[in-house]
């Protein structure tokens, strides 16, 4: 079942790394869509009538270097479940793969907030003197993702210490 569940998440991880760029692309084409998205999904107090085009390719680019920390993670994810899937459970590369998806969700938890107070102010730079607009937020979402992003980073020791155990045992043997 294990082999089952990895395989699945490693698959999950792959279509995600594949229809992402697609999906940027088309907002990248489609602007008005992308406004269209983050319009109803920003809670920010801004004008959104004042906000020119070029202010969306701009937060388009800061989204897709926001959403780079995640794909970046999930690649090293996807290589680490696709090593469990074979039955390679414990190695220095699935302790490697989960160390550095830990430090990407690390990342990316704390660059969130760092992404929504770039995102209102680039978005408010056309308002009027004392209506421009830093909204930043840390709830705990970001607080979850982050103590998930360390707890992995101690799993990725155990998987060091399993390996080391598999090994002696097969000395013994």
């Amino acid at each position: 079942m294990t082999r089952y569940f990895s395989q699945l998440i490693a698959w999950g991880c792959l279509a995600i790394l594949t229809l992402t760029p697609v999906a940027a692309l088309f907002f990248l084409i489609n602007i008005d869509n992308f406004a269209s998205l983050a319009r109803h999904s920003l809670e920010l107090g801004i004008q959104w009538q004042t906000v020119t085009q070029s202010q969306w390719y701009g937060l388009w680019f800061l989204t897709m270097l926001y959403l780079l920390t995640g794909l970046s993670g999930l690649y090293f994810l996807r290589r680490a479940f696709a090593n469990f899937a074979r039955g390679e459970l414990f190695n220095h590369n699935n302790s490697r793969d989960l160390r550095l998806f830990s430090i990407f969700l690390f990342v990316q938890g704390l660059a969130k907030p760092v992404h929504l107070a770039l995102s209102s102010l680039l978005l408010s730079l056309n308002h009027p003197a004392g209506q421009q607009l830093i909204s930043i937020s840390l709830g705990s979402s970001e607080i979850k993702v982050i103590s998930l992003a360390m707890i992995l980073w101690v799993m990725s020791d155990l998987l060091v210490r399993g390996s080391k155990l598999e090994s002696e045992n097969k000395q013994f043997i």
